[in-house]
């Protein structure tokens, strides 16, 4: 299998989120390859009530039977998210790299699943293996990771590997998530006759500065996991960031209203209601300012995960690679909670992101010898030989 070509193929259907498009492209487009290397395929149509309300989500499910084997479910989506400044979606490869929307995040861990799992046809697995290709990763795929459930059993005492990870070593714990949505609210008036109107803008700040207040708090704390040197801290760490204030109409009109769009990551050891009480807290606290809030979106944190599978596919690893250990990850998703909580499973992560590709960013790109690397460790791990 050329990966390299499948992942400029993948790279170039646009599969942003938002809006989620072409979803059904890029999973007619992989079906046939994991049938290739010997997977039994079902696509799955998720209902708009299983899918935060939004049509035309497409999955893929598949299967290679190994009765009595332990149970391995990997994990991968394909959304990206939207790129602007640069050809996103014309994938190039120079000096080893290969660049576009979605190389690292997450298409080029695909193209090596893909090519481990063709390492390993018709030889026995390891495990009762299953692959999930999801969609909406990027917004939110709680309700739609709970749909394919039904599609993927038996589920408790299961190993899920997300390959929606970092390169160098295997990831054991995530940060919870706490988002939400502030509406300030004024009177729109004359800007000469502001004395009769109330400005949401002017009234936002106090809210901001009681919030920066609880952040100087939060970024205090520390947890007791272990992340990887190269994110340039040694602890996994909380976050509090306001990243997006929204308000006014024109310079000469006081706003009417302004929106606070504020996101809290959470450590293992924190809990979100206790960190949605603190914030809340900090806007009661703050006299003569009408707010609401209008948005509130949370991934509940979980335990590291500790087991003897998260030490074996460590030391394939640092057999493959030359390097390893187990670290937390500074990032978040829906996964961890729904398989550890819901499923009863083990999560744990593995994938081809590191902090020099520039997810999310302009000019994102892969290291080919690290795709390389990711099916070499995907083969001995599941090699029952």
């Amino acid at each position: 299998m050329n990966y390299v070509e499948v992942l400029e193929d993948l790279i170039s259907i646009d599969t942003s989120m938002p809006p989620g498009l072409n979803y059904d492209v890029a999973i007619n487009y992989l079906q046939p390859l994991f049938e290739q290397v010997g997977f039994e395929t079902k696509t799955i149509d998720i209902p708009k009530e299983h899918a935060e309300g939004r049509e035309g989500r497409v999955n893929l499910i598949c299967h290679r039977s190994e009765p009595g084997r332990p149970r391995l479910i990997l994990y991968s989506h394909v959304d990206v998210v939207p790129a602007e400044g640069w050809d996103a979606f014309k994938p190039r490869t120079a000096s080893g790299r290969i660049y576009g929307r979605g190389a690292a995040d997450m298409k080029g861990a695909i193209a090596a699943l893909l090519l481990g799992l063709e390492a390993l046809k018709g030889k026995p697995l390891r495990y009762d293996t299953s692959v999930m290709v999801t969609t909406d990763e990027e917004v939110s795929q709680a309700s739609q990771i709970r749909y394919l459930a039904q599609f993927l059993q038996p589920l408790r005492r299961s190993a899920v590997l997300s390959l929606d990870s970092s390169f160098g070593y295997v990831a054991i714990a995530n940060l919870g998530v706490l988002q939400m949505d502030i509406r300030v609210k004024g009177k729109s008036v004359h800007s000469g006759l502001s004395h009769l109107g109330v400005n949401a803008v002017e009234k936002a700040n106090l809210l901001i500065k009681a919030l920066l207040d609880v952040k100087n708090m939060v970024v205090e704390r520390k947890s007791a996991i272990d992340v990887h040197p190269s994110t340039g801290i040694a602890k996994m760490e909380p976050r509090l960031n306001i990243n997006r204030v929204e308000g006014g109409l024109k310079v000469n009109i006081v706003p009417d209203q302004c929106l606070i769009s504020l996101d809290r990551r959470l450590i293992p050891e924190e809990n979100v209601e206790d960190a949605e009480r603190e914030l809340m807290d900090a806007l009661f606290s703050v006299e003569g300012v009408d707010w609401e809030v209008e948005r509130v979106f949370k991934i509940p944190t979980v335990p590291p995960c500790q087991d003897p599978v998260v030490d074996e596919l460590a030391q394939t690893l640092g057999m493959v690679a030359g390097q390893g250990g187990k670290f937390g990850e500074m990032i978040s998703g829906d996964l961890p909670y729904v398989a550890t909580t819901e499923w009863g499973a083990k999560e744990f992560g593995l994938g081809v992101i590191r902090s020099e590709c520039n997810i999310h960013g302009k000019d994102e790109f892969v290291y080919q010898k690290d795709i390389e690397c990711l099916a070499e460790v995907i083969n001995r791990f599941l090699s029952a030989a």
